[in-house]
């Protein structure tokens, strides 16, 4: 009888050891909100890596961008693709987006989903430092175009209309098919429509939720992330080179903020930000070293400058642009030690905010320098070096005060009779004097010259004071 008793509790474990791990698994859930960029790519990929160290059951990508960066991009599908437990990519809320960079992460995840009224697509790459693909010049150059191209043959029409939606030079077609053979392997990898996805890169197509699980670029619709794990559960999905079936009924849903590193990244790499920092680090710089011991400006200056030119080297700069900025400085710097009556102030000026237009190395939503910073930035160095040059301008004019030079022209009055040598009181104080006339003492007169401690003093009249 013990026996039997003993079995049936031993199978009532082995039932419910499956159910206990259930429970106390999750599904981590972390969000893409706007752009893309390099805190965005550290934040998911720990964010991959904690879940699968975890044991988490599942990761869910919820998104809504406008796209991003490329590299930022490829390092986040890396690590969906590295990853050792399902992700799933889902576009929520209702109104958001996975466009550009959103769409590649979308066809790289085990799972794609989107909630309704929701669209994906537009996964042209944005041309790094030019105005994209050459458009024609109107309607009717176009239509020309094409004329003339049905009169060549199809062979070379569609060899000629390739070449002007994929760019007009070698460089742009080269960024485009390299998108397309990514994005189709991706497609391919997943098994989701892989003609669409050569489209959206191509052509910039863009569907709805409903449209795009009708293509087959998705796997399902679904309103919330709880019912999105009720219709995922039991699907079969090839993670790694293995077959597995997600289990996702019932799951709790950890939701993984960005931590306090990932906050700071996300800040200083905002490109408006960054180049605040480095204006902020150079002008600090420059008033700790027009007032040194001032120290706050210094270190705060010094500050600010390493973490911009941290911030710059992880964002795609235009290193020309960051050459003018450093130039248009140090003509600024120039200014001040050496006024040219704002010659080298202006030069700097205009090389700086140059510098500032094109520092950002993209078209990317999100990835600009707002044009008002900039401008504001231009106006407060104009403004420096109007007052430099005022100043400048300023003591240039000015009596001297003090050394040497202020003696010159100074009344003094003769102590004793001075017949080429003697002693003068000048400026409170008993100097050495020479002069080519005779003095007597107490005479009035006036420095005309000065040799080491000796003046050289005349008569102003012929008064004499006692």
């Amino acid at each position: 009888m013990l026996a039997y008793v003993r079995h049936f509790l031993l199978l009532a474990c082995l039932l419910a050891m499956p159910a206990t791990a259930q429970e106390n698994k999750v599904a981590y859930l972390l969000t893409i909100d706007g752009a893309i960029g390099p805190a965005t790519s550290d934040y998911l990929s720990s964010g991959i890596a904690d879940a699968a160290r975890e044991d988490a059951a599942l990761v869910i990508i919820r998104m809504d961008t406008p796209g991003g960066l490329d590299s930022s991009m490829r390092d986040i599908i890396h690590a969906i693709l590295q990853s050792s437990i399902p992700v799933v990519g889902y576009v929520a809320p209702s109104g958001s987006r996975a466009a550009s960079a959103g769409t590649y992460i979308m066809y790289a995840s085990h799972v794609a989903a989107m909630a309704p009224a929701t669209n994906i697509g537009s996964a042209t790459p944005v041309q790094i430092g030019g105005d994209g693909a050459r458009k024609p010049d109107s309607e009717d150059e176009e239509d020309n175009e094409d004329t003339k191209d049905k009169e060549a043959g199809d062979e070379e029409a569609e060899k000629k209309s390739k070449t002007r939606d994929t760019g007009a030079t070698a460089m742009e077609r080269k960024i485009i098919n390299d998108a397309v053979a990514y994005i189709r392997g991706l497609a391919e990898l997943r098994g989701r429509n892989v003609d669409w996805a050569e489209k959206a890169v191509r052509e910039a197509v863009n569907v709805t939720a409903s449209d795009a699980l009708e293509l087959g670029i998705i796997d399902l619709i679904a309103k919330t992330p709880e019912l999105l794990l009720e219709e995922i559960d039991g699907m079969s999905v090839e993670v790694n080179g293995n077959e597995q079936t997600v289990s996702s009924a019932g799951l709790a849903i950890k939701v993984i903020e960005p931590d306090w590193r990932n906050r700071l990244l996300s800040v200083i790499t905002n490109p408006t930000v960054a180049y605040m920092l480095l204006m902020l680090g150079i002008y600090g710089l420059i008033f700790e070293g027009y007032n040194p011991g001032a120290i706050v400006p210094g270190v705060v200056g010094a500050i600010s400058i390493l973490l911009a030119l941290y911030a710059f080297q992880i964002l795609p700069v235009n290193y020309a642009g960051l050459a003018l900025i450093v130039l248009g400085v140090i003509l600024i710097i120039a200014e001040v030690f050496a006024p040219s009556f704002g010659v080298l102030g202006i030069g700097g000026v205009i090389a700086l905010v140059s510098g500032s237009v094109i520092l950002m190395d993209t078209d990317i939503p999100g990835y600009e320098i707002s044009r008002n910073l900039i401008f504001s930035v231009a106006i407060l160095s104009s403004a420096m070096i109007i007052g430099i040059v005022y100043f400048a301008n300023r003591a240039r004019t000015r009596p001297i005060v003090s050394g040497r030079e202020q003696m010159i022209g100074m009344t003094g009055i003769a102590r004793g009779d001075i017949d080429r040598n003697g002693t003068v009181f000048v400026h409170s104080e008993l100097w050495q004097a020479s002069s080519s006339q005779l003095i007597m003492d107490g005479q009035q007169v006036k420095v005309t010259g000065i040799s080491g401690l000796q003046l050289t003093v005349e008569p102003v009249n012929n008064k004499r004071e006692t």
